[in-house]
Order: structure tokens, then sequence, then C-alpha cells
């Protein structure tokens, strides 16, 4: 079994055989559901460089031990910037860690720390216990999805944003559910702030029969 509990924003915690954090944002994140104190892990994944999603992971891995995987720029950014963390660096494709298969996808977006551009923004599919999870970080929808799934599928679940403005809104996450084919969809990055205002149901509705939707309020979980 594999639980999945939404933490707020774009941030997840997955529990099975390991612990894994992704985009952990929960200090000055008006949605997050726990501090970063609260939180174990043996991984922490970011997607990209905007400090809504890298967050507090440098500071749980400090704590933890926890590895950061992240974009290879990003990782040697974080590693050249503070000490007591090990980093690893991808660039797209697939890899193993601590037994946890992790492939490393692109994603239509920016990726910067305010000042610097930094690397590229990218998902995840991470298969761990036998589930697969995609988290697509922020992206718009893209037809190459429908070949993530060809490779990689079928995926058990996609983590999606659906607050528009930065990245897909409702109709563009259901339009790359039609091409993920995932059995179950959670949406994501949406009512933390007033731009990213949408209202989940619509999201639901225009996925239709496509998946079940699985929406969440930060702080609960759903088990795979």
């Amino acid at each position: 079994m594999v639980k999945v509990r939404f933490l707020g924003h774009a941030a997840f915690e997955i529990v099975g055989s390991k612990r894994i954090l992704i985009d952990p944002f929960l200090t000055g994140n008006p949605a997050a559901a726990v501090k970063p104190e609260e939180l174990e892990a043996d991984l922490v994944l970011v997607t990209h460089a905007h400090g809504d999603h890298i967050g507090d992971a440098v500071l749980i891995a400090q704590r933890t031990g926890a590895k950061i995987v992240a974009m290879y720029d990003i990782a040697t950014y974080l590693m050249e910037n503070n000490k007591g963390i090990t980093t690893i660096g991808m660039n797209y494709g697939p890899t193993e860690i601590d037994g946890v298969k992790i492939v490393q996808v692109p994603a239509w977006h920016s990726s910067s720390d305010g000042k610097y551009s930094i690397g590229n923004a990218c998902g995840y599919i991470i298969e761990l216990d036998g589930v697969k999870i995609y988290h697509a970080g922020d992206t718009f929808v893209f037809r190459d999805m429908e070949l993530l799934a060809e490779l990689y599928g079928p995926i058990d679940l996609a983590l999606l944003p659906i607050g528009g403005h930065f990245t897909m809104g409702p109709r563009e996450a259901a339009k790359a559910v039609e091409f993920l084919k995932p059995k179950k969809v959670v949406p994501m990055h949406y009512n933390t702030w007033p731009p990213i205002a949408k209202d989940p149901e619509e999201f639901k509705r225009l996925v239709g029969d496509k998946a079940e939707v699985v929406i969440l309020k930060p702080g609960e979980s759903l088990e795979l």
C-alpha cells in the first residue's frame, strides 16, 4: 500500500517502503497542512526553482538527511549554496534511487529563484512499491503526455495543476487526463492565491468518466 497525502498547493507526501516529498512549499504557504518540522523523508523531489516549489526542501533535507532530487542545474545550485545536504541532479530520463524508480519528464514552465533562471522545469513519474504516480509540476498541457502514458503507463495516480494563469486550467488539465489515461487524478496548484482560484468540481465535471477525480483538501490523503 502507498499513501499519498496532499500538503497544499503542489506539495505531496508519498509513503510506502520509502517516504517521498514533492515540492514541499510549507513555510509561507497559506494552504499548508503541516509544518516542515513535522515531516520525515528519504527523498525530496523538486520540479523547478520557483520558491513555491523548492519551498522547505533544503531545511527538510538538512534535518532528515533526505536526498534532494532535482534538475542538474538546480541540484548543483543548492549544493553550492547550502551545507549539510546531498543532491542528485538529473536532466530528463529514468533512474533508480534507493529502490525507487524515478523518471524526470518535461514540463512547460519557467524555472528561476527570482533573480536567475536555473535549469528547466520538470515533472516526475515515480514507481514505489509497484504504484506509479505522475506529478506534472507546473505545466501547460502537451501532446507528448500521450507518449508518457505509452512508455510508463498504466499510471495509477496523476497529480495535475488546474489553477490556470501559471499552469493548465481545468479544461487543459482535463485534456491532459485524456492523454495520460490515469486511473485516478488529484487536482493541485489552485486556490492558494486569487490568481489561481478555480473550482475543482469544474475539473471533475470536465474529466467525466475518463478517470476517477479525487478532490483532496490540504492534509487529506488517499491510499493506492
